[in-house]
């Protein structure tokens, strides 16, 4: 009888101001490619690493979970943790990994997923490509109001790339807001699953609401045209965080 291979969930947590993102890139040093070199060494074997989705070049991660397989399972996954924390660059770090469903799949069992963006309102040597800073004035009691209204809807076409290869650009968005936390104002968006360049483009078009240049009802009429020329300009990548994954249970139910 042939042996069902171990399936493990690897969570862990980046700067990305390095890389060109996640994924692995012809050109360009990834997250994805630093892990994989890593546990292929200190495994000795060729591991394939598959992640919970994509970040775009200089976007971090306060919590990314992937997915590999090995032939038997990890007796010591402290140990593993260790080593690869001391093989990796300063910037990329492991959480823990954990023993998983053989079936479960970090990218496609993903139940949702919970972004921030950072935003400074001065400038900061301290926030330097780990938060976007602004110097207008933001009414961000309104940009409340206008992201309540993201959960009213599902087609997010006008904050999504161009001419991407997803089938649907609906999305159901659970939670947005913003939030004062230290000298900094955090948006919080969690959704079921996000289209390229979504969170970055909502935030851009949520700034023209605080600024005064679009009304709510401007802002309803930006999501129902389904046209991204309608929508802001993508904020910069350096204030976007990927903070969560959540996963149901049978995931974690190992025999």
């Amino acid at each position: 009888m042939k042996s069902v291979a171990q399936r493990y969930f690897l969570y862990l947590s980046y700067n990305g101001t390095a890389y060109c993102g996640w994924q692995m890139q012809p050109n360009g040093n990834s997250v994805q490619a630093e892990l994989t070199k890593a546990l292929s060494t200190i495994l000795r074997m060729p591991i394939e690493l598959i992640g919970a989705g994509r970040t775009d070049a200089g976007v971090h991660a306060k919590r990314m979970v992937a997915h590999f397989d090995v032939p038997n399972r990890v007796e010591n996954h402290d140990k593993l943790v260790a080593n690869l924390n001391s093989f990796l660059p300063h910037d990329i770090a492991i959480g823990k990994i954990e023993l998983v469903n053989s079936q479960a799949h970090a990218r496609f069992d993903a139940l949702s997923r919970k972004y921030e963006y950072h935003v400074i309102m001065h400038k900061s040597p301290f926030h330097a490509n780990l938060a976007t800073p602004i110097h207008f004035q933001l009414d961000f009691e309104k940009m409340n109001e206008a992201a309540e209204l993201l959960l009213e809807y599902e087609d997010f076409t006008s904050f999504s790339k161009l001419h991407t290869d997803v089938k649907t650009n609906h999305c159901k968005v659970i939670y947005a807001h913003w939030e004062a936390v230290g000298d900094e104002w955090v948006f919080t968006i969690e959704a079921n699953r996000f289209l390229r360049n979504m969170v970055r483009a909502i935030v851009g078009t949520l700034f023209e609401v605080g600024k005064g240049a679009l009304s709510l009802d401007d802002f309803r009429e930006v999501i129902e045209a389904k046209d991204r020329c309608k929508a802001g300009h993508s904020v910069p990548a350096c204030g976007l965080y990927l903070v969560d994954v959540t996963y149901p249970s049978f995931v974690f139910s190992v025999e």
